[in-house]
Order: structure tokens, then C-alpha cells, then sequence
């Protein structure tokens, strides 16, 4: 068994719960933004934070990634999108493309894709030779140590769903004339190669798994569920990160009473 099977799917929230948790993070997550951005407590710069997000088609990702910074103020967040290298992306080493989007200290960035690609759809579409999707392993795990060691938080998201809820998203996505945009022949391509994909994904997860860069496998089946997972194990990260670089967490309430 790899780790995409021992996620249990199964997980939601009620719709008062949901509400009530994820107004709670994103309050602490803008709090902490502060923090990072020297705007509140002692006017340090915080270490910059990455989160990376990958997951299956209509896994959800564009939704977790809107409330996860629906409260920041956008001058204190960069989201970045990627889809298929453009020719001028590829005369380059596949890293080339990702480095404006990362942040610097006290910034904050959030990629909907990522060098991740690499060892997933190229690998598995052929867009890679097999020596470059093998090494790329080394190669990434080598990037992500240099960028924590510089200080970077690298949080990894994984979002996955089971092949029957994907195909019910499919379909919704098709009747709906708002949505049907977001559906393409490519991703029904990919749902008849989600074998190779699981395969790929599983290697991805054994290889790339480090202390500098922690994958998070969230159980997305629930989008309720995985919304609120996102950003509270996004929390636990940066606290987590900023504790170990020698910056405590601010405590709001204790700061409000000052």
C-alpha cells in the first residue's frame, strides 16, 4: 500500500463547524501574515513562506487556494499559476520558470502547480526523457534544501480524491456553462492514465518527503473538509517554522491588551 490509500476519504464537516474553523484559521493565518511582514510585533522580517500545491484534476485546488488567502491583503500574498511550459520556458532548466513567483523574506507566496511537474505529467505524458524525470528527484530535493537552509518554509499540499468523485466533478463541470470552461479533452485523457499518475504520484511522495520540504496528503473528497485542512496544517507549518528560526508566534489577544 502507498500513501494515497491509507487516506481516508471519508472525512467531512458539518456546514456550522466548517464555517466556524476556517473563520478562526484565516483570522490567524492574516495575524501571522503580519507577523512575517514585520507590519505587527517586534518589525522583524519573518522567513518566507512557499506553499506548493498539487493534487488531481477538480481535486479542489483553486478552492482551497481561494480561502486560504481570501482574508490576506494581496499586497502581502503572491499567488502564482502554472500550466504547460511555454517554448521559451523550455531552452531552460525546468527550475527556470518558478523562480520570480518564490518569495523573499517577509513574503509569502502560494504556487498552484509547481516544479513538481516534472516528475508527474511530463514523466507520465513523455514530455521528459526517463534521465530527466529520474534525476529531477535529487534535483528537486537539492533545490528545497538550499531554499530552507536559506530560511524558505516550504509547505506542500497534495489534494486527492477518488477516480468516482473525480468523475462526478467532471460531469457537474460539463452541464454547468460557468464551469464546462475548466473541463478539457486533456483531462479526460489523463483520468484514462490514472494508473501511470498514481504510480508517479506515489514515487513523487517516497522520494521528495524531507524535513525541508514535508508533503501534506489532504483527504480533499470533502471540500468543506479540505479547505480547512489546508489552512490549518498551513498554520502548523509557518508556526512551526517560524519557532524553529527563532521567531515566536504572536500571541493577537496578548497584543491587543498591550
Amino acid at each position: 500500500m502507498g500513501r494515497l490509500d491509507e487516506v481516508d476519504l471519508s472525512l467531512s464537516l458539518k456546514r456550522e463547524e466548517y464555517e466556524e474553523r476556517l473563520a478562526t484559521a484565516q483570522e490567524r493565518l492574516s495575524a501571522l501574515r503580519l507577523q512575517l511582514g514585520g507590519l505587527i510585533g517586534d518589525g522583524r522580517l519573518g522567513p518566507p513562506v512557499c506553499m506548493l500545491f498539487e493534487g488531481w484534476d477538480a481535486s479542489g485546488k483553486g478552492g482551497a487556494i481561494k480561502r486560504l488567502v481570501e482574508q490576506l491583503d494581496h499586497r502581502h500574498v503572491r499567488v502564482a499559476s502554472f500550466a504547460a511550459p511555454t517554448p521559451d520556458e523550455k531552452r531552460h532548466h525546468f527550475f527556470w520558470r518558478f523562480g520570480p513567483a518564490l518569495p523573499g523574506w517577509g513574503g509569502v507566496a502560494v504556487l498552484d502547480r509547481s516544479w513538481y511537474g516534472r516528475v508527474l505529467v511530463e514523466r507520465v505524458e513523455g514530455f521528459a526523457t526517463e534521465e530527466q524525470w529520474r534525476r529531477a528527484y535529487d534535483e528537486i530535493v537539492g533545490l528545497e534544501r538550499t531554499l530552507a537552509m536559506e530560511g524558505m518554509l516550504i509547505v506542500k499540499f497534495w489534494l486527492h480524491i477518488s477516480p468516482e468523485e473525480q468523475l462526478k466533478r467532471f460531469e457537474r463541470r460539463k452541464g454547468d456553462p460557468l464551469k464546462s470552461w475548466k473541463l478539457t479533452d486533456e483531462d479526460w485523457r489523463n483520468r484514462e492514465k490514472r494508473p501511470r499518475y498514481e504510480e508517479a504520484v506515489e514515487d513523487m511522495l517516497a522520494r521528495t518527503d524531507t524535513e525541508h520540504g514535508v508533503w501534506h496528503v489532504v483527504p480533499a473528497e470533502s471540500k468543506k473538509y479540505a479547505r480547512v485542512f489546508v489552512i490549518e496544517t498551513a498554520i502548523e507549518e509557518i508556526e512551526r517554522g517560524m519557532q524553529a528560526r527563532g521567531f515566536e508566534p504572536i500571541d493577537v489577544g496578548a497584543l491587543a491588551k498591550a
